[in-house]
C-alpha cells in the first residue's frame, strides 16, 4: 500500500489515479472531507488529516506501507496575505516544515523507508537563464517576496528529508518542479494576497474568443515547464526504483518560449465560426520572469524517468482534451490546496 497525503490537490488526484491505473493499493488523506465523495467512488480510503497535529497521523496504518507522497503544504498561490500589511511566515514553517517532521516520524517509527516530496524551484532562482540547471546547482534564492519564507519552509524539510536519510536510514526524495500544466484549480493564483488570473488562463480566454494575444517583453523568453501527467508518473516510478534518494528536476527537459505558447494556443483553442487570434507584442513592456531550464538526466538513470509530454503541442492538446470532457473541473470549484 502507498499513502498519498495531499490527495485533494491537483497534483495528488492524478498522481492517485496513476497509482491505481498500475494496479497499487493507496490510501489518501486531505485536510477536509470535500474530496472524500470522488474518493469512495473509487473505493480509495480517505483520511481527513492536518500535517500540523501529530495525533491525526495515528489514524494511519502502522503495517503494510510501502511508501508515502507527500503533497499537502502550504503554497504562496493560495495564501491570501499581503505582505505589505501582515506577515505569515509562521505559518510557512508550521505547515510545511514541522508537517514534513511529523510525517517523517510517522515513517520512521513504523518501519517506512520512503518519503517523496517536492521543493521550490526558486530555490536556485539565481541560476535561471545562465545555464541548465542540475541537481548540483547550489542553493540561491532572494529574501523579498511572497515565494521567499516558502523557498526557506521547504529547504527546511528537504535538509531534514536528507537527515533522516542518513541518520534512519531512510531514502526520501523530493522533486523540483517547474510550473505544473494540467486540469485543476489554478485559472487563478494568489501573488502578494491579490487574486490574479494565470498567464494560461489569460491565453486561452483570448483565443476562445478570437482576440488579439499580448506577449510582454521578450517573446523568446523560454521556461521550462512540465505537464501533470508526467509529473504522476514520475512519483510512480521513483517509489518502485531501489536507487531513487535525494532531489531530482522533475521537468520537461525542454524550454518553450512564450511565442510558440501563444501559438499553440492560439490554434488549438480557435473559435470555430470566428477569427483566429493575433499574435500581438509589448516589448515595453518588461516581462519579470527570467527563462530557464532544468536537467532531467539523474532522474533518467536513477527512476528511467522519460515525459511523456514534452513536446508543447501534444501538452496543450491532451490537456484541451481533458477539459472538454469535464475532467476534474467539477471537482476543483472553488477548492484551494
Amino acid at each position: 500500500m502507498y499513502i498519498i497525503i495531499g490527495a485533494s490537490s491537483f497534483i495528488g488526484v492524478y498522481t492517485v489515479e496513476e497509482f491505481l491505473e498500475k494496479g497499487c493499493k493507496v490510501l489518501v488523506t486531505g485536510r477536509n472531507n470535500k474530496f472524500k465523495k470522488h474518493y469512495d467512488q473509487l473505493g480509495v480510503k480517505y483520511i481527513n488529516l492536518d500535517l500540523t497535529n501529530k495525533d491525526d497521523f495515528e489514524q494511519l496504518p502502522k503495517k503494510g506501507v510501502e511508501g508515502v507522497i507527500l503533497l499537502g503544504g502550504l503554497l504562496p498561490a493560495n495564501v491570501t496575505v499581503n505582505l505589505d500589511e501582515d506577515e505569515n511566515a509562521d505559518d510557512y514553517f508550521s505547515v510545511n516544515t514541522i508537517g514534513t517532521v511529523n510525517v517523517l516520524e510517522y515513517c520512521r517509527k513504523n518501519g517506512i523507508s520512503r518519503v517523496i516530496s517536492s521543493c521550490s524551484y526558486a530555490d536556485v532562482r539565481g541560476a535561471w537563464g545562465k545555464k541548465i540547471i542540475t541537481e548540483d546547482e547550489p542553493r540561491d534564492y532572494i529574501y523579498t517576496g511572497d515565494h521567499a519564507v516558502y523557498v526557506f519552509s521547504k529547504n527546511a524539510a528537504n535538509d531534514t528529508m536528507e537527515y533522516y536519510n542518513q541518520q534512519h536510514g531512510m531514502k526520501n526524495a523530493w522533486f523540483r518542479f517547474p510550473p505544473v500544466y494540467g486540469v485543476g484549480p489554478h485559472d487563478t493564483l494568489y501573488i502578494n494576497g491579490s487574486l490574479k488570473k494565470s498567464g494560461l488562463k489569460t491565453f486561452i480566454d483570448r483565443a476562445t474568443r478570437g482576440e488579439d494575444i499580448c506577449i510582454f517583453g521578450d517573446r523568446n523568453l523560454s521556461r521550462d515547464i512540465i505537464y501533470v501527467k508526467d509529473v504522476a508518473n514520475a512519483f510512480y516510478l521513483a517509489m518502485k526504483s531501489e536507487k531513487t534518494s535525494g532531489l531530482y528536476n522533475i521537468t520537461s527537459g525542454r524550454g518553450v518560449t512564450l511565442q510558440e505558447q501563444a501559438k499553440v494556443i492560439s490554434e488549438l483553442w480557435a473559435p470555430n465560426h470566428g477569427k483566429k487570434s493575433q499574435i500581438v507584442y509589448r516589448e515595453d513592456i518588461k516581462n519579470n520572469t527570467s527563462s530557464y531550464l532544468f536537467s532531467i538526466v539523474k532522474a533518467y538513470q536513477d527512476f528511467n524517468f522519460k515525459p511523456k509530454y514534452a513536446d508543447f503541442k501534444q501538452m496543450m492538446k491532451d490537456y484541451k482534451k481533458e477539459l472538454d470532457s469535464n475532467k476534474y473541473q467539477e471537482l476543483f470549484h472553488y477548492v484551494k490546496e
